[in-house]
């Protein structure tokens, strides 16, 4: 009998998330909050699984694709407490349980109106490697999907080898590749490695690649990184970045080999960039004349409640890759990560926001307001069709 196929199988990082409840107190800064000495009064605390393995597989299973997760954690009370949590709700075909070894975890400090800063023990994400693939399962999917290597000690150790054996490895079965990245921290060991290189190495093998805006700037150009990170004092480095950084990384990251580029700019939006249709031949069953040499930029819908951005990439890409299985057009892929994005940010946690794909399509439609996008640079137009800007190199512009 054959074996019923996945849509997907989400690979990577995971670990079990703790959201202390802040009080509903407005906050400037974390120097108001954290003071040495000072008694910090919480409610309840929120717990579930984190890391695109968890957000945004079981994201993509409310969904409703068909998902199962590749993942390694440990035999202790928190990799228990993390299988408990995915058996309920998930395929957990691929997950491993290394006897002697340590879950990882994460506590994320979210007080009201403020980013959230991470307090993460990587675990057994560390020794994640290629022997813990298990390419059967990913050869019964339509995508692979792996996050965040940046906070596994494997996957950029040796100039990224294990990642590219695994990219390289998963492309060979004739499976679409998808890679999401996380922020390495400077001052660690994964903020010293070349990052450049490693990209280099990867792209080739990889059919979209999702990480944010700032994580590229930070591997592709980190002077620049820094001066804005200096220049924001603290504030959202978001706020500081223009289109043509995102024109810039993007076109580098195309070269690379990447044929779709999706660079998750927070409230500001969804930006992507594609390659030529020769190059995407390989991606079967997707709309050419839709998805080649296109570059869009999103914009996120109006949220009124927020209450974490702790998973929002995740959901996002989620909302992305389950449109682009059910071979939507490259502007509704964008729209369903931006709507999975704010569903993610109204709830605390990483996974309780999202909606099936029935409510969120609805929502889609129901014209919910947008977050505008200032764009100073020349070149852009808006589609008020689409909802959507249209970059200079878009091939609809270079049309006219």
């Amino acid at each position: 009998m054959t074996e019923k196929r996945l849509d997907a199988v989400i690979a990577g990082h995971i670990c079990l998330d703790m959201f202390p409840e802040f009080h509903d107190k407005e906050m400037t800064s974390f120097k108001e909050l954290f003071v040495p000495g000072k008694l910090i009064n919480v409610r309840g605390m929120k717990i579930s699984t984190g890391g695109p393995v968890s957000n945004t597989g079981i994201a993509m299973h409310v969904l409703g694709a068909r998902v199962s997760l590749i993942a390694k954690i440990g035999d202790d009370f928190i990799g228990e407490a993390i299988l408990n949590f995915l058996q309920k709700r998930i395929s957990v075909e691929g997950i491993k349980i290394n006897k002697g070894e340590s879950s990882s975890y994460t506590v994320v400090i979210a007080p009201k109106n403020l980013d959230r800063i991470f307090l993460h023990n990587p675990g057994t994400n560390d020794t994640f490697c290629y022997d813990d693939i298990d390419f059967d399962l990913v050869k019964r999917a339509g995508l692979f999907h792996l996050g965040y290597p940046p906070l596994m000690k494997r996957m950029y150790q040796d100039g990224g080898e294990q990642l590219e054996k695994i990219f390289r490895k998963v492309s060979e079965l004739g499976v679409i590749t998808s890679l999401d990245f996380a922020l390495p921290d400077p001052e660690e060991p994964s903020g010293k490695v070349d990052w450049n290189g490693i990209l280099k190495r990867v792209l080739p093998y990889v059919n979209i690649f999702l990480p944010s805006i700032e994580e590229v700037l930070f591997m592709l150009d980190r002077e620049k990184f820094l001066s804005l990170r200096e220049k924001a004092k603290g504030k959202e480095l978001l706020q500081y970045f223009i289109s043509n950084d995102l024109t810039r990384v993007s076109n580098i990251l195309v070269d690379y080999g990447a044929n779709i580029v999706g660079l998750k700019c927070g409230s500001r939006g969804f930006y992507i960039q594609t390659t030529h249709k020769e190059k995407m031949k390989k991606m079967v069953g997707i709309n050419l004349d839709n998805w080649a040499q296109r570059q869009l930029w999103a914009p996120t819908y109006r949220v009124d409640k927020f209450a974490s951005a702790a998973g929002a990439g995740d959901s996002a890409i989620a909302g992305f890759l389950v449109a682009f299985l059910k071979g939507e057009s490259i502007e509704m892929c964008l729209k369903y990560a931006c709507m999975c994005g704010a569903q993610n940010v109204q709830a605390l946690d990483t996974v309780s926001g999202i909606k099936s794909w029935e409510e969120t399509s609805r929502e889609i439609k129901s014209e919910w307001p947008q977050n505008e996008i200032k764009i100073e640079e020349s070149g852009w137009v808006y589609d008020h069709e689409q909802k959507i800007w249209q970059g200079p190199e878009d091939k609809n512009q270079l049309n006219r």
